[in-house]
């Protein structure tokens, strides 16, 4: 197994530039803020951007906590990737992670001055300091459960190889708690308003007999009763409601739409 290190300080691109240079490079996986990504799958690990103190986030990101270092640790020798890249801002993280890890110490480190240029740097410490952005190098898709309830955005790169082939870079730009300052929450009784509109405009419900909702760490779970409309094909109609009713709560709320339950009490 090959250790590559990208070594910067805080807020000056690492997170951005990895998927480039990971293509550049023919590095298979990421280790970076606690997560263990292999392609554009997060296999293991909790994100330090996840936390709610930046002490904690340091401490997530130097897998200091037994059980998040046992299970990356385990993912990794199960997996055994030809290649890790290990993200860290000095030398002394990234013999910390790979100590802490049990991975070789890395056969080739770049420094983040090394590939980008002073402007590129610049604007990733506008994005991080005074905005509070961090980027983390997976598709959105894959941290909505982690992420639900964090303003999260998804954030693709589409380049031109050199041989005319267009890649598509999936990144996610999140916005930890603990770079601004209270907590984003919303009401269930909002999750629930959210459900109703929606079901006021599907022409295959007649009514709503009972709408709750319930907001958790993995998201927003909502749980309707409803008489549907008698003639209209109930499995596909409860279907493409649930659907709606998740793109909308997702849309308007940030959180994740962890389910969407219809119980059919009746036709009319």
């Amino acid at each position: 197994m090959k250790i590559y290190a990208l070594v910067g300080k805080s807020g000056s691109g690492k997170s951005y530039q990895a998927i480039g240079l990971c293509r550049k490079l023919s590095i298979e996986s990421i280790l970076d803020d606690g997560l263990f990504i292999l392609g554009n799958r997060v296999l293991a690990g909790i994100s330090a951007k996840r936390r709610d103190t930046r002490v904690k986030a340091i401490k997530t990101a130097l897998f200091t906590e037994e059980e998040h270092r046992d299970m990356v640790a385990r993912k990794i020798e199960s997996v055994a990737p030809a290649s890790i890249l290990v993200i860290g801002t000095s030398d002394k993280m990234i013999e910390k992670i790979v100590d802490r890890l049990g991975l070789p110490r890395p056969s080739e480190t770049i420094y983040i001055e090394a590939i980008t240029t002073e402007e590129e740097r610049r604007i990733a410490s506008v994005q991080r300091n005074e905005l509070g952005k961090h980027i983390i190098p997976a598709p959105s898709i894959q941290l909505k459960k982690e992420f639900s309830g964090y303003f999260m955005h998804p954030l693709k790169m589409i380049r031109e190889g050199r041989s005319g082939v267009t890649r598509v870079s999936s990144r996610s730009v999140v916005r930890p708690s603990f770079s601004y300052p209270g907590k984003y929450t919303i009401s269930t009784r909002a999750l629930t308003d959210i459900a109703l509109i929606v079901c006021r405009g599907e022409a295959g419900v007649v009514s709503v007999i009972k709408a709750a909702a319930d907001n958790g760490e993995s998201g927003a779970v909502v749980n309707l009763s409803l008489v549907m409309r008698y003639g209209v094909n109930v499995v596909d109609a409860a279907t493409d409601l649930q659907r709606r009713i998740a793109d909308r709560v997702e849309g308007m709320t940030a959180f994740n739409a962890a389910a969407v339950n219809i119980e059919v009490r009746g036709l009319k």
